[in-house]
């Protein structure tokens, strides 16, 4: 398996140079994730399947999934795609290198677990910002205009917030200079990950039912339900800065009073 990998990398930075594979090719990795993960979520909404599973019982119209779409496109090409090009010297200069031999699974993964405690504290407090009334009037109100997320929406905001949440994404590997391969793959485990926590689908087989602190759809989901000044469940991946900050309280409230409902109707039966 390792030599198969190092034989495709061996491919890859000898039929590109290193600005078109840190540029265009984090670029096209990331469209093609972003889209291939995010876009059944709009056809299993449309087509009614695995409805039980569904937190909201709302939909989002077909105009606005195709407006969000839309948007998306304009915001990668007009600010993401920039952003890469801009910050590839940033990168370079701290030491991030495609060449092989690749790093072992051990420091690749050693970054990925920095870069995602990291990316949690960082947004965070970014995201908190975002709510105080003038910042959400102005710019976090847009990424809200969908009060029922489906997967795309995760990426759907105001530039300015893509450019300062999307800090938090880019601070840890511009810190320690990683190898390309472990950007990639960080990208493709954050897009995931913030496609999943906006899928508005909650799964028997979704992570937050097995990996502890992991917030997931259903965390996520009551975020975008509730008004801007209440919402609470303001973390990007792992939910221990809400806990320790207890901007989680109305959330494990509504919870617990489920599961109070829950006992109560499971002794009738």
């Amino acid at each position: 398996m390792a030599s198969f990998i190092e034989s495709g990398w061996q491919y890859l930075i000898s039929h590109f140079n290193d600005f078109q594979l840190a540029c265009l090719g984090s670029f096209f990795l990331h469209e093609s994730v972003f889209f291939f993960s995010g876009l059944p979520f709009i056809y299993l909404e449309r087509a009614g399947w695995l409805s039980k599973y569904k937190i909201q019982v709302r939909n989002n119209s077909p105009e606005a999934q195709e407006r969000c779409i839309t948007r998306l496109l304009l915001y990668h090409f007009c600010v993401n795609l920039p952003v890469m090009i801009v910050s590839y010297p940033v990168f370079r200069f701290m030491g991030m290198r495609s060449s092989l031999p690749l790093p072992s699974w051990k420091v690749i993964s050693t970054q990925i677990l920095f870069y995602f405690i990291l990316e949690d504290f960082v947004f965070y407090w970014g995201h908190r910002m975002l709510h105080t009334k003038l910042l959400y009037k102005h710019v976090h109100s847009v990424h809200h205009e969908y009060a029922t997320p489906f997967g795309l929406t995760s990426e759907y905001a105001h530039p300015a917030e893509i450019l300062f949440l999307g800090f938090a994404t880019i601070v840890g590997p511009a810190i320690t200079g990683p190898h390309l391969i472990t950007l990639w793959l960080w990208m493709v485990v954050r897009v995931l990950e913030t496609v999943e926590a906006h899928c508005g689908y909650h799964f028997p087989w979704s992570l937050s039912n097995f990996l502890p602190l992991y917030g997931g759809a259903d965390f996520h989901d009551y975020h975008h339900r509730l008004l801007y000044t209440k919402s609470g469940n303001y973390s990007s991946t792992f939910i221990y800065m809400d806990w320790i900050f207890g901007t989680d309280k109305g959330y494990r409230k509504l919870n617990a009073m489920k599961s109070s409902e829950d006992n109560a109707m499971n002794k009738k039966m």
